[in-house]
């Protein structure tokens, strides 16, 4: 089905969306995290009524301001993109993905854009209880934008809530409240706003210990590492948790995409979960693709299977089941699937002929067809794979998926490390005496930003070859445009978010030198 795409459109067009998204996503972590820093920070100077507090949350909230401007302008970009370069997905998917993005804009961009005047310009104008109200609902805002924009995303990697409508051939949806409760937009919206959190401390900890290893701002720089280390700590366990349910949603709606972080080609019973290994190519294939061996590893026994269905016994299904099917433990194949698939394309296409010849009974008939339960959950599921020519276009790349996923975990790991020894020194009153540590804050700054990207990196890669899991591939989602347009457009946007990004930097670098005001 996918004959007539053009692949040098759809190449440039994953890769103008990819920059502009990872472009985006390193100004979003900085704004959900400032935002409750400087919101706590505030909450202090009105409790104590300390000036010093007030110093330290203007500073901050300075440093917010800057990120919070230049996230915007990515954000309005990356919207656009869905109508520009993925009109058919954008028609396919109906009011669906439209309502969440339409309730960010009106509910919560409007709220963080109308307090946050209030924020900034408000010191002395308005009472302190209204300013801190307004840091406070300037926070709440950002992370609502998250949720409606992770409710969207979390639809496309498991599509809930929805009806096909064969008449307008789009999805429509028939329950909001099944579609925001998604268990996968639930998991999602945690781990990815504890992710933000991560990186605003981090961000913190960082210049705070700048400002140490300067022997400057020692009172501000000590209280906001405080600050930011215990609210730190506390989303790292929290995105520790979250990524963990998150992992166990991912093996039952995206098993491909489990096996492919975990490396798994084999399914099994006592499957043991890898805390990290190095892959080469193995000689088991699926057509043309090669899936993965390890050249070594080191793995935990067992804890795959106890992950995914508290059961050490529980079969785990690996590519290889996941392609061909296992009968024993009900895995359906791919071939299943694509004539399951195949039989709801040819079903539309007959209700479209009847519509067109104006046959109003087999019209009827097939439209009660598609509208019966039995045929969305054993048919109209598989939608997707009649657009998809071989079973090993259903793989993605395991090794991409892999690294991203291990190497996130791992620095996960590390930031709970960074923070418990962070709260440690501060409690001893060594902070100062520990120059070592200092250094390891300041280099440690770029590294949740990492994480997190890799973390996207897994939820798309992975998802691979669907732009909707299972329903719409991404081959057949692009609009059909010159591909030379979306090139030129590449190199723009290219060019304005490394200018974005330089300025962005330079400004804050300016900032951070100037200090604190008094």
């Amino acid at each position: 089905m996918t004959e007539n795409i053009d692949l040098t459109l759809l190449d440039w067009s994953r890769a103008q969306f990819a920059l502009t998204a990872i472009y985006h996503w390193l100004f979003v972590p900085l704004t959900l995290g400032l935002s409750f820093l400087v919101a706590i920070m505030e909450t202090i100077y009105y409790k104590t009524g300390n000036e010093e507090w007030r110093r330290i949350t203007r500073f901050w909230m300075t440093l917010f301001g800057i990120n919070f401007a230049i996230g915007v302008a990515t954000g309005i970009i990356l919207e656009f993109e869905f109508g520009t370069n993925w009109s058919n997905y954008s028609w396919f998917v109906g009011d669906i993905f439209g309502a969440p993005l339409a309730v960010e804009g009106i509910v919560a961009f409007f709220l963080e854009s109308t307090f946050i005047a209030v924020m900034f310009f408000g010191w002395n104008k308005v009472s302190k209880k209204f300013h801190l109200v307004s840091t406070w609902l300037v926070a709440i805002g950002s992370n609502l934008s998250a949720l409606w924009i992770l409710v969207a995303n979390g639809w496309m990697q498991n599509p809930v809530g929805m009806e096909f409508n064969p008449e307008t051939a789009r999805n429509e949806m028939i329950s909001f409240w099944a579609v925001l409760f998604n268990q996968v937009a639930v998991d999602k919206f945690l781990h990815t706003i504890s992710s933000g959190y991560l990186v605003g401390s981090v961000f913190v900890i960082g210049i705070s210990a700048w400002f140490l290893l300067k022997k400057r701002e020692i009172y501000f720089a000590k209280r906001s590492m405080l600050v930011a280390a215990v609210f730190g700590l506390l989303a790292s366990l929290m995105n520790a948790y979250t990524g963990d349910s998150s992992a166990r949603t991912i093996s039952k709606v995206q098993p491909v995409k489990f096996a492919a972080m975990e490396a798994l080609s084999e399914g099994k019973p006592e499957a043991g979960l890898v805390a990290f290994g190095v892959l080469k190519d193995s000689e088991n294939k699926v057509g043309e693709t090669a899936l993965k061996d390890f050249l070594f590893k080191i793995e935990f026994p067992s804890f795959l299977s106890i992950l995914t269905a508290g059961d050490k016994d529980a079969f785990v299904p690996g590519m290889t089941d996941l392609v061909n099917g296992n009968q024993t433990h009900n895995v359906i194949s791919f071939e299943e699937k694509k004539s399951r698939g195949e039989t709801a394309m040819k079903t539309l296409i007959a209700y479209k002929s009847a519509s067109k010849d104006g046959n109003i009974q087999q019209r009827d008939s097939l439209k009660n067809i598609f509208a019966s339960q039995s045929f969305q959950e054993n048919y109209f599921k598989y939608f997707g794979y009649a657009s998809v020519e071989k079973a090993e276009d259903i793989i993605p790349d395991i090794s991409g998926t892999f690294y991203s996923f291990h190497l996130m975990v791992i620095l996960g790991f590390g930031f709970i490390f960074l923070f418990v020894i962070a709260i440690f020194y501060l409690f001893k009153g060594t902070l100062t005496q520990n120059r070592w540590f200092l250094w390891l804050c300041l280099i440690a700054m770029p590294f949740p930003y990492i994480a997190s990207e890799l973390g996207w990196i897994v939820a798309e890669l992975g998802r691979q070859p669907w732009i909707i899991q299972d329903l719409m591939p991404v081959s057949t989602a692009v609009s059909n445009i010159g591909a030379g347009s979306v090139m030129a457009t590449f190199f723009i946007f290219a060019t304005l978010f490394t200018a974005l990004l330089i300025a962005e930097v330079s400004i804050m670098v300016k900032q951070v030198k100037i200090g604190p005001k008094h």
